[in-house]
């Protein structure tokens, strides 16, 4: 009984019984992770071989997807409890309603060194669902306007300090330079709840909108959400590059640290990558700045985090709360920041972080980023009042469907397939009907 081969034989019979071999069994644990395309996570997959050495039981099989699929596949498998995955790189949105739901594993019992309380307050709120952890958070984010500081300079431009969204539209018209495939603006068009609805979700509040008012009753049938997408739409076809429908963060990253977009509103996670001369050719070019308002200031902007969570389906739970513990801690980032220099680390989500000198020299918007998150407000007030919480999304299960729907719609908007009225017109009914059905406002 001793050669290995008998050992390894004996723990699958076991495992096919349904029984653990002490030992034996622990070399078979193996975690299936499903994670997004995104470069941060590219990284963790690349790293990951660190774990690996330091966790000879443990093994990891890496599902990565693009971002709306990742979204569908882990919600169908959490909702039907089907336990394909051990670890799921899921958004502040899902954790609390998941959490209510009993879906998730909560994170008691962290190790000291993990430090729970270095994590960023906004951040660990979001992810805390009747005072338990039911996720770590792995990068977080709230949103910037990114500009090539040489194209203001030759056109004779200066960002204000508080940009404006009439300001930043002249701006893009006087800095489009087509026949150079230099774009004005770039901004998320790709269809989705999380891709082009999280950029104008943001866009519309600071029109003074919103999605509900206080009786559940949708108002994308509004002269604010007419006049927030009538300036998306219409930026986009002006100075937008080419098939912006299929444009999402991935897509406009690359085309902005290709240097094809003067300006680029989106995730502050993207500095990191834009700031790093081996990832950008932009990288000594790229200038920052608030994400610009409109008529309404000072409500909700935008937070959102990726977070590494555990489905309660998991039968690997403790295996799979190593790993997660691992990929989130101090120790994580001081190692990304060996490999690729702090430039890159994962930001967002811890204080230490920002209290690095290194990452402070590194990294020219730290201080930026971190009053961005720390004052993102997703519990703030919109213009008028409304009846839920949410930055660029609405924390409601049924938002993941109708945020979708509207987005096919607003997208239609850019390819001339609809009005912005006809547009606006069935998003209100559609929105309407599924809010019915659930039961919302009665």
């Amino acid at each position: 009984m001793h050669s290995s081969g008998k050992i390894v034989a004996l723990a699958a019979v076991a495992s096919l019984a349904g029984l653990s071999l002490s030992g034996a069994a622990l070399a078979q644990t193996t975690l299936t992770i499903a994670t997004v395309n995104n470069g941060d996570m590219v990284v963790m997959q690349r790293l990951s071989a660190r774990f690996e050495q330091q966790h000879p039981d443990i093994k990891l099989r890496w599902v990565v997807l693009e971002e709306n699929v990742l979204r569908q596949r882990v919600t169908t498998d959490i909702a039907t409890r089907a336990g394909q995955f051990d670890i799921m790189t899921i958004g502040n949105y899902e954790v609390p309603i998941w959490a209510k739901q009993g879906w998730l594993e909560p994170m008691a019992d962290l190790p000291a060194a993990y430090d729970v309380d270095d994590l960023l307050k906004p951040v660990r709120e979001g992810l805390t669902y009747e005072n338990k952890l039911y996720a770590l958070p792995f990068y977080a984010e709230s949103a910037m306007t990114y500009y090539r500081k040489d194209l203001f300079e030759k056109a004779g431009l200066t960002m204000p300090e508080q940009p404006t969204y009439a300001g930043v539209k002249e701006a893009a018209a006087k800095i489009t330079d087509k026949p150079n495939q230099v774009f004005g603006m770039c901004l998320r068009g790709k269809p989705g709840w999380g891709e082009n609805m999280a950029y104008v979700t943001s866009l519309v509040t600071t029109f003074g909108g919103q999605w509900f008012d206080m009786s559940w009753k949708a108002t994308i049938d509004t002269p604010a959400w007419r006049n927030a997408v009538t300036y998306y739409s219409d930026v986009l076809k002006n100075y937008g590059p080419p098939g912006a429908t299929s444009n999402g963060f991935n897509e406009n990253l690359a085309l902005t640290a290709g240097g094809r977009c003067g300006m680029w509103i989106d995730s502050t996670v993207a500095a990191g990558l834009l700031y790093d001369s081996k990832q950008s050719q932009v990288a000594d070019k790229i200038g920052f700045a608030p994400i610009p308002t409109a008529e309404f200031q000072g409500g909700p902007t935008w937070l959102w985090s990726w977070n590494l969570g555990i489905p309660a389906s998991s039968k690997q739970k403790e295996a799979a709360k190593t790993f997660t513990t691992w990929a989130t801690s101090k120790e994580y980032i001081q190692l990304v920041a060996q490999e690729n220099g702090w430039v890159t680390v994962p930001p967002g989500t811890r204080r230490s972080t920002y209290e690095s000198a290194e990452y402070q020299k590194a990294a020219p918007f730290a201080a930026f980023v971190l009053k961005a998150i720390e004052t993102a407000n997703p519990s703030g007030s919109t213009k008028e009042p409304r009846p839920y919480t949410g930055a660029q999304f609405v924390v409601i299960p049924e938002f993941q469907g109708i945020g979708t729907q509207v987005g096919q719609t607003i997208a239609g908007t850019l390819t001339g397939q609809m009005s912005v009225d006809a547009a606006l017109k069935a998003a209100q009914a559609a929105t309407d009907r599924t809010m019915r059905q659930a039961g919302y406002g009665r």
